[in-house]
């Protein structure tokens, strides 16, 4: 409708900051009344285990810069490794971990350990002498000097003596010590006639002594050394031993030779140690294999010079495939190396020590239980199940070789009741590797069943496990106030009501302002009283998700509860340049003078981005009509001042007022809230 006698106002805004102004211009003669303002799974589980050794393999980066032997002391779990032209041995754990060196060793090279693990030889030719390291501390206890220019290369301990190969090219030949005596006497010569061109490769078993010689020109020769002074066996020439020798392994009854050639062939030669027969092969899918040892149980490693290929083969006594390999690193551009002579088993046959060469760098790669047959083992479950109701699970564990008659795989079960796991007791393995086992679990929630094979001589152990969800039951949990609308910084309390549970008691109250600039918070957490409730104060500046939490138990499932409760903002106005203050009826109403432009000064709550609502009103003919609405910016301390500006009409009843409008006012933190209505007219 039309208002007579009524011209456009203008509102300019003056924020805080000063040097900056708004003009807005309201019509309000074409303003229309105003008339209200608004704000399951699948039916099984099946889960696979691997076998645990193989996860344990490990591996150290070894601080050497060359690679001359290796020793392994089975007492102490120590690992020795000689580095010739660093003068040292290095000395790690079974790990791989570097955990002392033996320094001052001139030119160091091969390593014997003694038969009770006490002392580890090493051979210095450069010092002409063979040193004792303590394995107990890793130091070197004792030096042998074994002549001058004798420059010992290889050695072995047999027969009580320590046997090494000595003398410079041409004129080598074989000597020995007893290093039980005070001052051993150092015997040379031993082998008479002998004059080798290259030191011999030195490998024994109790009182045999077998000497290996690599290159073209292979040959072997066992001796029997219980005498103190070695005496021949057998010797055999290239055409019974295996030619291009890199290397060669004795088992450990000494009677089993395995030799390997770095150059002729993928195979390595099984030969009996009695008359040095061929006794087989082992074939491998690499070229020249150059690393060959056997386990205490007669298990065959052999480890090739393949960066591109397979690293190392393990085989069982006489067989024609092997029953693990392992590959390090193989790409396009090529992997790992294991060096020439760079396997070793431990006493126990527990582990296999590899050297590998890669990336710039040595590494002692450790290969726990080389020498079992790998396991793998599954567990099927149902993928639900009732609590306290029977249920039946099935699993099987394969190898390629069988399992023993009586083996067996002890069942845990690991639940909400028992978090470190409840053996259920064992299960027998059939046959084909089956086994099956029941239960009726007494807590809900996610229980696993974990069936684990702690192996056999000829297997590694194993585990599986399947996790079943169990049924629980679900509990009461309210909050109260979900809606309730309160005045800006009101301290509410919010209750939460905890029904029947079966032990956990607890509950926790969180409160999450609306905006991001402020985080979800902990407000309480703490055991329900004696009727269930837990209170929480929340101080209401803003919208706020209010959040009741249960975190369950053997029984019962988690519950939240949640209330949105609502904040208004604090906002007040004060007006200024008026000339008088007076009632029209019981209302207070600013006096302008026409000519004056009033100025209202809002305070509101501050958000970054806020901006108040101004909304202008006229009184017509007993009623109040809309005169337009704008938003202006607030300062940074929550103000805004705006004037209202232009030609002013004398005689009518105008009102504004500041407002938060939620959205609209450039946030959606707090409810929509309106200040009160400031009443003014303009006189002569």
């Amino acid at each position: 409708m039309t208002m007579c006698g009524c011209r456009a106002a203008r509102l300019v805004t003056r924020p805080t900051e000063p040097g900056f102004s708004l003009g807005v211009r309201i019509n309000v003669r074409t303003r229309t009344v105003a008339t209200a303002l608004a704000v399951l799974f699948s039916s099984t589980v099946m889960a696979v285990g691997t076998a645990g050794p193989a996860a344990a393999d490990s591996a150290g980066a070894l601080p050497i810069s060359s690679y001359g032997d290796i020793a392994v002391d089975g007492v102490h779990k120590r690992v020795y490794i000689s580095d010739p032209a660093g003068n040292k041995v290095v000395v790690t754990d079974y790990t791989g971990r570097v955990v002392a060196t033996v320094p001052d060793l001139s030119g160091v090279r091969d390593l014997a350990i003694s038969p009770d693990s006490g002392f580890v030889y090493a051979a210095l030719p450069d010092a002409d002498a063979v040193v004792a390291i303590e394995t107990a501390g890793s130091t070197a206890a004792a030096r042998y000097g074994t002549g001058e220019n004798t420059d010992p290369q290889t050695l072995a301990v047999a027969g009580g003596r320590v046997w090494f190969a000595y003398g410079q090219e041409s004129s080598r030949n074989l000597g020995s010590f007893d290093p039980a005596q005070g001052t051993p006497e150092i015997a040379l010569d031993q082998l008479p006639g002998n004059a080798w061109t290259v030191a011999p490769e030195l490998e024994s078993a109790g009182n045999t002594l077998v000497l290996g010689f690599h290159g073209t020109w292979s040959e072997l020769a066992v001796y029997d050394v219980s005498t103190g002074a070695p005496v021949l066996r057998k010797e055999g020439a290239q055409t019974d031993a295996r030619s291009d020798m890199a290397d060669f392994a004795l088992s450990a009854d000494g009677a089993q030779i395995v030799t390997t050639s770095g150059t002729s062939s993928y195979e390595a030669t099984a030969i009996d140690a009695g008359d040095l027969t061929r006794t087989g092969g082992y074939p491998i899918d690499a070229y020249g294999p150059d690393s060959a040892a056997i386990a205490p149980d007669g298990t065959v490693a052999l480890a090739a010079d393949s960066p591109y290929d397979k690293d190392v083969f393990v085989f069982k006594p006489g067989a024609t495939e092997p029953f693990r390999t392992y590959t390090y690193g193989a790409s396009a551009s090529g992997g790992d190396i294991i060096a020439a002579q760079g396997l070793s088993w431990a006493p126990d046959g527990s582990r296999l020590f590899a050297i590998a060469r890669g990336q710039g760098k040595t590494y002692l790669r450790v290969l726990d239980d080389a020498a079992r047959y790998p396991v793998t083992a599954t567990v099927s479950a149902p993928a639900r199940a009732t609590r306290g109701k029977q249920l039946s699970a099935t699993g099987r564990l394969t190898s390629d070789k069988p399992f023993p008659a009586d083996a067996k795989v002890t069942v845990v079960r690991t639940d909400l009741d028992t978090p470190k796991g409840k053996s259920l007791g064992t299960s027998t393995v059939a046959a084909n590797g089956a086994f099956t086992f029941t239960d009726a679990p007494p807590a809900g929630g996610d229980v696993t069943y974990t069936a684990q094979y702690a192996g056999d001589a000829t297997h590694v152990p194993v585990s599986a496990e399947a996790t079943v969800a169990v049924s629980r039951a679900t509990p009461s949990l309210t909050l109260n106030h979900n809606g309730a609308l309160y005045s800006y910084g009101t301290d509410v309390s919010f209750t939460a009501h905890l029904g029947t549970t079966y032990k956990n008691r607890t509950v926790e109250i969180w409160a999450d302002p609306f905006g991001t600039d402020k985080p979800k918070k902990l407000v309480k957490r703490g055991t329900v009283n004696s009727k269930g409730n837990l209170s929480a104060t929340v101080d209401m500046t803003r919208d706020t998700t209010v959040t009741a939490v249960f975190a369950g138990d053997a029984r019962y499932a988690p519950k939240t509860a949640k209330s949105v409760a609502y904040a208004k903002v604090k906002v007040s106005t004060s007006v200024a340049k008026q000339y008088r203050t007076a009632k029209i009826g019981s209302t207070s109403y600013a006096y302008f003078h026409k000519k004056t432009n009033p100025v209202f000064t809002t305070t509101m709550t501050y958000y970054k981005g806020r901006a108040q609502q101004v909304s202008l009103e006229i009184y017509y003919r007993g009623k109040w009509y809309d005169g337009g609405s704008d938003y202006f910016a607030l300062g940074a301390g929550g103000k805004s001042v705006v004037t209202l500006g232009g030609t002013h009409d004398t005689g009518y009843r105008m009102r504004m007022r500041s407002s938060y409008v939620n959205a609209s006012s450039g946030d959606t933190v707090n409810s929509t809230t309106h200040g009160a209505w400031k009443y003014f007219i303009f006189t002569k």
